[in-house]
């Protein structure tokens, strides 16, 4: 590798592991601060943090590989998230960071339910709690899983020593900082990713000649490329278009959210988010049809260690690697590395923090020990954070499947688990413990067996015909809303936390206009 590559990258952890250490010295003294940064993100950080925590190694290898394969027929799963994503600013930011707060200042998602619906039985705590534990140690190791195949690609590293390496930086600054490292983090990671993602496709185009030549290229590829109904069924175009309704249940993303400084900030928190999600998969899918024009006008030419084989690129989703390396001097090129490990890097973080503090204030705290202190469940959450990423590297030591895969599953379970309960949990007055609870299953159990079951001829599953995304988050909703009706109305005490927390979001909106 060459020497400025190496300095980039050895800049970028250095960077990362020192805000770790400032994250330890300024905000991890009680759980509140280690578990959501004491509230009191600005609009910046949270719009970012909440953007590169969820735009992982598949925002810069799934989504141009895709691309690069396929064209314009994955432009549906872009749109999709991008509808996703402002809904979710629109219709569950404030309303979730209020009503988290009114309600005993809730810290976690399954903390957040339990005090909603006052659960005295402990149920929905317990239920989502393994669900995040479930789902995120699955998505923590599919980041895990590109990391380390980042480092033996680009790098010459072997595979699991680069799982080893990727893992152990991300759990040094999230270990040491708690959240507000995290999102600090990610908030510089955020803008690396931006720059990257800018600068390819810019690059990239004026070194081809400009538009009209590489959608020339394209075309003579294959004509269909540009064109986004191609190839694609109307199931196919709607599970692409699905991938945006997991927003509303992505605990490493609504966790912004309730860590934000005032619904007032939510406004420009959207602008920045919204403008920097648009730029950044914009630029994604013009790398992936730029990739495929270069690969085939320069095919002879291209060399870049173990990704190119005469002439034909071994891994679709390695693209923009190839073309950080061919475009750019070593040292541009590392920081360019670089941008694809904060990817990575940034939503693993975020993934284990959210599963840390579900073991250590849904599980340890609430049933081991009740009178635990803060130190002591810090120290807890710090241990958690280290064996949830143990875990992750076991699950993907032998590696299967693609990047894209593997977060879609992840993110087709949260969606579907915690979607429709979190929006019905902020809308719908009459929604009851046993509705959450039912929806929260059925969304969880429809995925998994989505997935998992063959069920079709030559033992395929019902993910090859239609994201799970779709039944899953359908079922859930229908589940909530049965059996809400059919089980006595909410308490009191409930409706009158329920107003309360109308009458304090309007005062808040009130504040904004």
């Amino acid at each position: 590798m060459e020497t400025g590559t190496l300095i980039s990258l050895a800049l970028y952890f250095i960077a990362m592991l020192g805000i770790g250490v400032y994250g330890y010295f300024k905000s991890t003294s009680d759980l509140g601060d280690y578990m959501l940064g004491g509230r009191r993100l600005g609009p910046g950080v949270t719009a970012l943090s909440a953007g590169a925590s969820d735009m992982s190694g598949w925002m810069l290898m799934g989504l141009p590989g895709a691309f690069f394969v396929s064209g314009f027929a994955e432009v549906w799963l872009a749109l999709g998230l991008l509808i996703g994503a402002y809904v979710n600013y629109r219709l569950v930011a404030p309303r979730l960071r209020t009503y988290t707060e009114v309600a005993k200042d809730s810290i976690t998602i399954p903390d957040y339910f339990e005090n909603r619906f006052q659960d005295k039985s402990r149920v929905l705590r317990l239920v989502s709690a393994v669900v995040i534990i479930i789902f995120f140690t699955l998505y923590t190791a599919s980041g895990v899983y590109a990391g380390g195949t980042l480092f033996e690609n680009a790098f010459g590293m072997n595979y699991h020593t680069g799982l080893i390496v990727t893992a152990a930086v991300v759990v040094a600054y999230t270990l040491l900082g708690g959240f507000l490292a995290v999102s600090m983090t990610d908030f510089v990671q955020g803008c690396i990713m931006f720059i990257a993602l800018i600068m390819v496709p810019l690059v990239g185009f004026s070194v081809l000649g400009g538009i009209e030549p590489v959608t020339a290229e394209v075309r003579e590829i294959d004509p269909a490329m540009l064109n986004p109904f191609h190839g694609i069924t109307f199931l196919g175009t709607v599970s692409l278009l699905a991938w945006g309704l997991g927003y509303f249940g992505q605990p490493h993303i609504i966790v912004r959210f309730m860590a934000i400084k005032s619904v007032r900030d939510f406004k420009a928190a959207r602008r920045i988010g919204m403008t920097w999600m648009t730029v950044a998969i914009i630029g994604a899918m013009l790398t992936g049809l730029l990739g495929a024009a270069y690969m085939s006008i320069n095919a002879e030419d291209v060399e870049v260690g173990a990704y190119v084989t005469d002439g034909t690129l071994d891994n679709a989703e390695t693209i923009f690697i190839v073309l950080s390396q061919i475009l750019f001097h070593p040292f541009i090129g590392g920081f360019l590395l670089a941008a694809i490990l904060a990817a990575i890097m940034s939503t693993i973080s975020s993934q284990l923090l959210v599963t840390s503090s579900a073991l250590t204030q849904d599980f340890y705290k609430s049933f081991l020990n009740k009178n635990a202190s803060d130190k002591i469940q810090v120290a807890v959450g710090r241990l958690s954070v280290f064996l949830v990423a143990i875990v992750a590297i076991a699950i993907v030591w032998v590696p299967q499947g693609t990047i894209l895969d593997q977060v879609g599953n992840a993110w087709a379970g949260f969606g579907s688990a915690f979607g429709p309960l979190i929006v019905l949990s902020l809308y719908w007055k009459r929604m009851t413990m046993q509705g959450a609870l039912a929806g929260m299953l059925t969304g969880a159990v429809t995925v998994l067996f989505w997935i998992y079951v063959p069920v079709l001829e030559d033992g395929a599953t019902l993910s090859s015909v239609l994201y799970e995304m779709v039944p899953g988050v359908l079922l859930a909703t229908l589940a909530i809303v049965v059996v809400s009706r059919m089980t006595n109305k909410p308490t009191k005490a409930v409706d009158s936390e329920f107003n309360d927390m109308e009458d304090e979001l309007q005062t808040q909106m009130d504040k904004t206009s």
